[in-house]
């Protein structure tokens, strides 16, 4: 979800505090829901819930956690975050299985952002799998 762009400029993350609402949409504090998977004290349990702090991971450029959740024969070296943009919003649409007893799953949705005054949207169907026993990111789909 990271945009490649020639000369970023500085600015920093958007600080997330244990009490402020989750970046992924869901209707909790980020320290009682993407929090707990960043910090490692909790597994996400579906693709989707994998999907949404991948997402809250960008909002806070949490490099660490993106890396950790990426499938090893698809993760970067590194992120290259662009400090200007902001992920602002997650719509989750369709998702297939993914599922507690599941080694697979898709999820498509939309991430909108910012970047100065301009506004746009990344729409993705993300795939999943299960790698050592943990949800990953394994690639994009292609759409349509």
């Amino acid at each position: 979800m990271s945009r490649r762009r020639p000369a970023p400029r500085a600015a920093s993350a958007p600080r997330l505090l244990p009490s402020s609402p989750c970046p992924c949409g869901l209707p909790a504090a980020y320290g009682d829901c993407c929090g707990r998977l960043h910090r490692g004290t909790a597994a996400a349990i579906t693709a989707e819930a994998l999907m949404r702090s991948r997402f809250s991971a960008f909002v806070a450029q949490d490099e660490a956690y993106l890396l950790r959740t990426w499938h090893p024969d698809t993760r970067p070296d590194s992120i290259d975050f662009d400090p200007a943009l902001r992920w602002t919003r997650l719509e989750v649409g369709a998702t297939t299985e993914g599922g507690a007893f599941h080694a697979e799953g898709t999820v498509a949705f939309r991430a909108y952002w910012t970047e100065g005054q301009e506004e746009g949207v990344l729409t993705e169907h993300s795939r999943f799998v299960r790698h050592e026993g943990a949800w990953v990111y394994l690639d994009a789909l292609a759409l349509g």
